[in-house]
């Protein structure tokens, strides 16, 4: 799938060239680690992202050019999953990467036979949290002092994911 930036409210595309939104390959790990360092404080290590690739949870990079502009990892278990990590490149934030990748997984879990997706954000990361809500996403719960580094609570976001959401996600997934 070939994801064209978001149109700007002025109808000019915003300014970063195409990417293309595929499986995660172990060629990837390196890209995804420094886009991990540049956005987390408690950041995962390459050997989390190896592990991801290995065992074939449903893992998505944002591909320009060979360079990785950001990435999307997420479980399933039945008709339940979690997204588990979202990134993108500081160059490339506000661009609709982030919106791409969300949209895409949602889609892999749905094929997957997911009806409802859960994840965990920062109270503080605002941006983010407009991101989810904007997709569909609403607050159910709170995991106080979850997250360290600095230490705040975690805001526990529900999506349904609805039924005719189907058909970009790749079968490798």
């Amino acid at each position: 799938m070939v994801a064209l930036p978001k149109r700007r409210p002025s109808g000019r595309r915003a300014t970063a060239a195409r990417y293309r939104i595929r499986p995660a390959r172990a060629a990837d790990v390196a890209d995804v680690v420094a886009i991990e360092r540049a956005t987390f404080s408690d950041p995962w290590s390459a050997n989390d992202f190896e592990e991801c690739i290995a065992s074939g949870v449903p893992f998505l990079v944002a591909e320009q050019r060979g360079a990785v502009l950001g990435y999307a990892i997420a479980h399933w278990a039945a008709d339940e999953a979690e997204i588990l990590n979202v990134g993108v490149a500081p160059a490339y934030r506000r661009q609709g990467v982030g919106r791409a990748l969300v949209e895409r997984m949602l889609a892999a879990l749905h094929d997957h036979g997911a009806r409802v997706v859960y994840l965990e954000v920062r109270e503080s990361n605002v941006i983010a949290r407009r991101l989810y809500e904007s997709l569909g996403f609403t607050e159910v719960a709170r995991r106080a002092c979850y997250y360290r580094r600095p230490v705040e609570d975690a805001v526990i976001l529900r999506a349904a994911i609805p039924a005719g959401q189907t058909g970009q996600a790749s079968a490798k997934l």
